[in-house]
C-alpha cells in the first residue's frame, strides 16, 4: 500500500459528493476530475471514493462511479419493514 501524501478536507469531499449526485450517469475518475470546480490529486480523489464506497454512498464498478445513497425517509422507512413503496 502506498503512503499517504494528502488526505482530502471536508470541502474536498463535499465537492466530490456533489459531483456524483448531480451526474445522471456513471462517471469516471477522469471525469469526476473534470467537473470538479477545483483540481485534486488523483490520490486524493482515490481515497474520497474509497471512503464513500465503505459507507455505502457509491458503487465502484467497471463502467464507473455512481451515486447509490438515498437519504428519503419513506424509503428507508420501507427498506426496514421490507416491503415496496
Amino acid at each position: 500500500m502506498q503512503s499517504i501524501i494528502h488526505y482530502p478536507n471536508l470541502k474536498t469531499v463535499l465537492m466530490v459528493e456533489k459531483v456524483l449526485k448531480d451526474a445522471e450517469t456513471t462517471l469516471t475518475r477522469k471525469e469526476i476530475k473534470k467537473r470538479l470546480p477545483a483540481q485534486i490529486m488523483h490520490q486524493t480523489l482515490n481515497i474520497i471514493l474509497e471512503y464513500m464506497e465503505h459507507r455505502g454512498l457509491i458503487l465502484d464498478g467497471h463502467k464507473g462511479i455512481l451515486w447509490t445513497y438515498n437519504d428519503n425517509p419513506k424509503f428507508r422507512e420501507a427498506i426496514n419493514r421490507g416491503t415496496e413503496i
